[in-house]
C-alpha cells in the first residue's frame, strides 16, 4: 500500500515538474531581452505607426559616395545600403522598447529559461519574391553561408552557435555552446538575413554582384545605374503587408536614391527639389544653409525630432597598433589639443554638447562615481585598470571656465608627454629612448571635417607633433584602408543602443583586433575588457546590464582609446512638404519606414504662401512710409519762401 501511494506521489510530482518545465516551451509571438513585452499577442499595430497611412507615391533620397555591390553581407565591394530592403529576418525589433522583437518570417519563438537554444516556427505564408516558400532549409543555409563566406563579423556574432537543425515542417532550432549568452536568441532573430538556398546554389555568395538578389522583403530593385542611382519598387505581391508589425509601414510605392560625390552639391540639389528628404549632420549647414526660399515659404519643413536612445561616441580614434599610440598616457596627453569649446563657439554655432561617455544621454552612462555594486566588481581588477576610475568621473579636457585655458591644457599635455619619455628636439616631439618622432596622419572621409581637424593640427604643432591630413572621398579606397587598419588616426562613430550586448565584442574584444574588416579599428586588446563584455552579455537583469555597461564605459574612457568629440539629442531633418509622418515618434529611432507620401500636400505644394505674410506686408507698408517722408519734406522746402 505504501509503495502504491509512493508511486502515485511520484507520478503527480513528475507531471507537476513537466508542467512547470513547459511553461517557457510554448511558442510566443515575441521575445524581450529583459522583462515583459510591451505588445501582447494579436496586437493590431505599433503605437508609433499610422495603420491608415495611404500607400503609393514616389520618394527621392540621396546618398554620398558610390556602390558596386548589391550583396551587403560580404566584405568585398561597396554595398548599396538600399539592397537590405530585399531581405528579411525571422523577427523584427520595436522602436519603443529597450530590446524586444516580434515575429516577421517566424510566427513564433521558443526559448528555455537558460536560453541555451532557440527555435522558430516559420509562417505558412512567408515567401520569397519569386513565390517560393521560406523553409527551415533556407534558414539553415543562410546561417551556414554567412559563417563560411559572409563578412568576418558574423563569425564573431554567431560563434556560439553549435548546430542548426530542422525539427519540424516549419520549425528550425539553434543550439548554443559555451558560456551563457541570453542575447543570442534575439541576435539570431533580428540580425540573421534569410536567403533562398535554391537561388544561391549556382551562384558564388562571396563575390560582388549587380544582379538584384532574391529576397522576401517588401521592395524589389527596379533599376540601377552602378555608382549613380538605385530605384526600389514595392513588391505588389509582398506576403507580409498585413502583419501587425508592418501596419502603416513601407508606404512608398517607389524609393529612388541618387548618389552624390560631394555633400555641398547634394545640399544644393535638395534645395532645388532634386530629392525629398535630408537628415543633416553638419551644424554649420543646419545654422546657415536652410534659410532659402522654399523653406521660408513652408514648402520645405525644417525640424528637430528628439530621441531617447544613447547618443553614441564620435571621436578621433587612435590606431593602437602603431607604436606611438600604445601608451595610454600619451593618448591622454594628445587629447588636450582638441579645444571643443572653441570649436563649438566658432564652428558649430553652439549646437553641440561635449560627449563624456560611450552611452551619453542614457542611464548606461558612467557620468557619476561608481556605486557600491560597481566598486565590488571593480576591486577584482585593481592594478589592471586605471586607478583614477575608482574615485573620479571622466571629464575631457576643456577650456570653458579658465582664461588661457588652451595654453594651460597644452602645458599639462607637455608635462604628461615628458613623464612618458617624449621630449622636444629640434622642434619635433621625439621619444627619448627610441628616437621615434611623433608624426602621424589623420584620415578623413569628407572635406567638411577639415575645418574641425585643422585647429587641432595647429594645437598639436605647439607640442611638437607633426600631423598631416588626408581626405579620401573615394568610398572604396577609404573603406579598404579602414578594413586593413591602414591609418594612424581616423574620425569614427560608435553607435549605441539602449540594450548593449554582443556588438561590444566586435567593437572591443581582443579576438576582433586583428580581424580584417572588424569594427575594432582601434585595435583594443585588453583582457579585463574581454571579461567585462562577457559578464555584460550574460547579465540576468536590466539592472545588472546597466552596472556592467557603466563599468565597461569607465574602462574605455580612462584608457583614452579615442578623443571624444560631440553629440546632439535630436535628429535634424528637412523634407519637402509632401511627406507626412505618424503623430507619435518612436523613442529609439527616427522611424522613417512609417512615413508616407501625402497626395493632398503634394498638390498644394506650389500654392503654399510665405508664412507670416501679414508681418511681411506690415514691413512693406513701413518701407513706403519711410520713402514718402523725405519726399514730403523736399516738397515742403520747395514751397517755402
Amino acid at each position: 500500500m505504501f509503495k502504491f501511494k509512493f508511486y502515485i506521489f511520484l507520478f503527480f510530482l513528475l507531471n507537476t515538474c513537466l508542467a512547470y518545465s513547459n511553461v517557457d516551451l510554448k511558442y510566443s509571438h515575441g521575445i524581450a531581452m529583459h522583462g515583459d513585452l510591451k505588445y501582447k499577442k494579436d496586437f493590431n499595430h505599433f503605437e508609433y505607426s499610422n495603420p491608415n497611412a495611404p500607400k503609393g507615391g514616389k520618394i527621392k533620397l540621396s546618398s554620398i559616395g558610390t556602390f558596386d555591390n548589391l550583396n551587403p553581407y560580404i566584405l568585398k565591394g561597396v554595398p548599396a545600403w538600399q539592397s537590405a530592403y530585399l531581405f528579411e529576418t525571422l523577427m523584427k525589433s520595436s522602436f519603443d522598447e529597450p530590446f524586444s522583437q516580434y515575429g516577421l518570417l517566424a510566427e513564433g519563438v521558443k526559448v528555455p529559461k537558460d536560453r541555451s537554444w532557440v527555435s522558430f516556427k516559420l509562417r505558412d505564408n512567408a515567401m520569397f519574391s519569386d513565390g517560393s516558400s521560406v523553409r527551415p532549409e533556407d534558414v539553415i543555409f543562410s546561417f551556414n553561408i554567412l559563417m563560411k563566406k559572409g563578412h568576418p563579423l558574423y563569425k564573431t556574432y554567431y560563434g556560439q552557435v553549435d548546430t542548426v537543425k530542422k525539427i519540424g515542417k516549419n520549425e528550425v532550432k539553434f543550439f548554443f555552446k559555451g558560456e551563457r549568452n541570453p542575447e543570442l536568441p534575439l541576435i539570431i532573430g533580428y540580425q540573421l538575413p534569410i536567403f533562398s538556398e535554391k537561388y544561391w546554389e549556382n551562384r558564388d555568395f562571396s563575390k560582388t554582384t549587380l544582379e538584384p538578389p532574391l529576397g522576401s522583403g517588401p521592395y524589389l530593385i527596379n533599376n540601377i545605374k552602378p555608382g549613380r542611382s538605385i530605384t526600389l519598387r514595392k513588391n505588389s505581391a509582398y506576403w507580409g503587408d498585413n502583419l501587425n508589425i508592418n501596419k502603416g509601414r513601407y508606404n512608398f510605392e517607389e524609393i529612388h536614391t541618387d548618389y552624390y560625390r560631394d555633400e555641398t552639391v547634394a545640399l544644393e540639389a535638395f534645395k532645388s527639389g532634386a530629392y525629398d528628404f535630408k537628415q543633416e549632420n553638419s551644424s554649420k549647414n543646419w545654422a546657415t544653409a536652410y534659410n532659402f526660399e522654399a523653406a521660408n515659404k513652408g514648402q520645405v519643413i525644417v525640424e528637430e525630432i528628439k530621441y531617447h536612445r544613447p547618443s553614441g561616441m564620435q571621436g578621433f580614434a587612435f590606431n593602437t597598433r602603431k607604436t606611438i599610440f600604445k601608451d595610454r598616457m600619451v593618448r591622454k596627453a594628445l587629447s588636450y589639443a582638441f579645444d571643443f569649446e572653441w570649436s563649438n563657439r566658432n564652428l558649430f554655432y553652439g549646437a553641440y554638447t561635449r560627449t563624456k561617455s560611450f552611452f551619453d544621454n542614457s542611464e548606461l552612462s558612467s557620468q557619476r562615481l561608481p556605486d557600491n555594486k560597481e566598486l565590488k566588481i571593480l576591486k577584482d581588477y585593481k592594478g589592471k585598470i586605471p586607478d583614477e576610475l575608482f574615485n573620479t568621473v571622466f571629464t575631457p579636457p576643456n577650456t570653458e571656465s579658465e582664461e588661457n585655458g588652451l595654453r594651460k591644457n597644452l602645458r599639462v599635455a607637455r608635462r604628461i608627454l615628458k613623464n612618458s619619455g617624449w621630449i622636444i628636439q629640434d622642434g619635433i616631439l621625439t621619444n627619448r629612448e627610441t628616437g621615434e618622432t611623433m608624426n602621424f596622419e589623420i584620415l578623413l572621409r569628407s572635406p567638411l571635417f577639415e575645418r574641425i581637424v585643422l585647429p587641432m593640427k595647429r594645437n598639436l604643432a605647439k607640442l611638437g607633433v607633426m600631423v598631416s591630413i588626408r581626405t579620401v572621398q573615394d568610398d572604396s579606397q577609404y573603406i579598404r584602408r579602414l578594413e586593413n587598419f591602414d591609418f594612424d588616426m581616423v574620425v569614427t562613430n560608435y553607435g549605441s543602443i539602449i540594450s548593449p550586448g554582443n556588438e561590444q565584442k566586435n567593437y572591443w574584444s581582443s579576438k576582433t583586433a586583428d580581424q580584417a574588416g572588424s569594427p575594432n579599428i582601434i585595435g583594443v586588446k585588453n583582457p579585463v575588457i574581454d571579461e567585462i563584455i562577457e559578464k555584460l552579455i550574460s547579465a540576468n537583469s536590466r539592472e545588472e546590464l546597466v552596472t556592467f555597461t557603466r563599468i565597461l564605459d569607465r574602462i574605455l574612457l580612462f584608457n583614452h582609446y579615442l578623443i571624444p568629440q560631440f553629440h546632439i539629442g535630436h535628429y535634424r531633418v528637412a523634407y519637402w512638404n509632401k511627406l507626412s509622418k505618424p503623430a507619435i515618434s518612436p523613442k529609439y529611432d527616427l522611424g522613417f519606414d512609417f512615413w508616407w507620401f501625402d497626395e493632398i500636400k503634394a498638390q498644394n505644394l506650389g500654392s503654399i504662401k510665405k508664412p507670416n505674410s501679414k508681418k511681411n506686408s506690415e514691413k512693406n507698408y513701413l518701407g513706403y512710409i519711410f520713402l514718402l517722408v523725405p519726399l514730403f519734406i523736399l516738397w515742403k522746402l520747395r514751397r517755402s519762401p
